[in-house]
């Protein structure tokens, strides 16, 4: 593989020794598709120069149901491969495709079959594993999700699940039987727990991180919230240094004011997440969630029939954006975008431009919409492929 030699404006490094940060200019080389060196300077020679915008890790998506007119649950390799090959022109170079609540013999259906069809699939996006976005959840939290598959997360149940080995999140309602055990057993697999659809008091929301839970979904969408004497999920989510709060920035699950305030209760914990469903890029129509339709509107969200909200349309760079022009620092908003998500699902040599990581790299404009994207060196979307 060819060496790579890019300079930028600005570019969001990673130091080893220090807190994400943008320097200007800087630049990154490439070899084999690793960065081996990155810093401040312009040096001569470069293969790719960027005059503008800010060059940044490639974007990682926890939470991606779908994309393009696909619904990844049911997707069939067609529908992977568009996904794969297309998310880079969101700026994802990474993803956890997610699969909502079913009966859990069909999850494990749907698992097996994802676990054939990945070898298949060209260069693109990285499948990251799967996200499990139920059936454990809380019938008073259910949003867009079949209240008649909900189930308490046997162990049974979750030994049914983990058997592919593809499992890598999954989001659940502590107060659930069970569901302190499972969140134990999850954990000792490598999976990532997350609170979600869920009525939990504070308390017990901090029971489920003293068994290992470490993220949020969507905060304060399907949860209990924030009440100055009954304090649900979101409250513990903004007060408990080890939950990282997710948070689906189209401006439309959560008002602006609230999106701030996540950000300073919770910095540097906050996972940008798009929670994707199958009508994101893709004209106002019906499309499906989880095998239920929902309506793509000409402005807003995706909703059931019900009105609920059902996923969303977002672009993750576009989140980013909004989180910039929100007032964050542009470094924290790419780091909620790449490198805390990348942690926090155990993944280090993703999220960051940092000597050692995977030459994954977004070129984002003076809009924040990617304009070309690496993955490991190599350039998957943008015009000098």
């Amino acid at each position: 593989m060819a060496s790579l030699l890019i300079t930028a404006e600005r570019v969001i490094m990673t130091p080893a020794d220090g807190p994400t940060r943008v320097v200007s200019p800087g630049y990154v080389r490439v070899e084999d598709g690793v960065i081996t060196d990155a810093g401040e300077g312009a040096p001569p020679g470069a293969d790719v120069r960027l005059a503008d915008g800010l060059l940044a890790p490639g974007l990682v998506d926890l939470q991606v149901n779908g994309y393009f007119g696909h619904d990844m649950v049911d997707a069939d390799e067609a529908g992977w491969r568009e996904v794969v090959t297309r998310l880079p022109e969101t700026g994802v170079t990474a993803f956890l495709p997610t699969f909502i609540t079913a009966p859990v013999a069909a999850q494990a259906e749907a698992l097996r079959r994802t676990r054939a069809l990945l070898p298949k699939l060209p260069s693109g996006a990285r499948v990251l594993g799967v996200h499990l976005e139920g059936p454990f959840l809380s019938e008073k939290r259910k949003g867009a999700h079949n209240a008649a598959h909900l189930t308490d997360p046997t162990p049974e149940a979750v030994e049914t699940l983990l058997e592919t080995g593809l499992v890598k999140l999954v989001t659940l309602a502590p107060e659930r039987n069970g569901a302190l055990a499972a969140i134990r057993r999850l954990t000792e697999a490598g999976v990532l727990v997350s609170v979600g659809h869920s009525d939990a008091t504070a308390a017990r929301t901090a029971e489920a991180a003293d068994a290992g839970a470490r993220k949020v979904t969507h905060i304060f969408n399907a949860q209990s919230g924030v009440h100055h004497r009954d304090p649900g999920v979101a409250v513990q989510a903004l007060i408990d240094d080890r939950l990282h709060p997710g948070l689906i920035l189209d401006l439309h699950h959560v008002g602006p004011e609230a999106a701030r305030l996540v950000f300073r209760a919770a910095a540097g914990r906050v996972v940008l997440v798009t929670d994707a469903a199958s009508a994101a890029g893709m004209p106002p129509g019906t499309y499906e969630l989880g095998g239920e339709p929902i309506t793509m509107p000409e402005q807003g969200p995706p909703l059931r029939a019900d009105g609920t909200i059902a996923g969303s349309g977002l672009r993750l760079d576009e989140a980013v954006g909004n989180a910039i022009g929100l007032g964050l620092d542009p470094a924290a908003a790419v780091d909620a975008a790449t490198r805390v998500p990348a942690d926090l699902i155990g993944r280090p040599d993703l999220g960051r431009i940092a000597p050692g990581a995977a030459a994954d790299l977004v070129h984002l404009g003076p809009d924040h919409r990617a304009r070309t994207t690496w993955i490991n060196g190599q350039e998957l979307f943008g015009g000098r492929s």
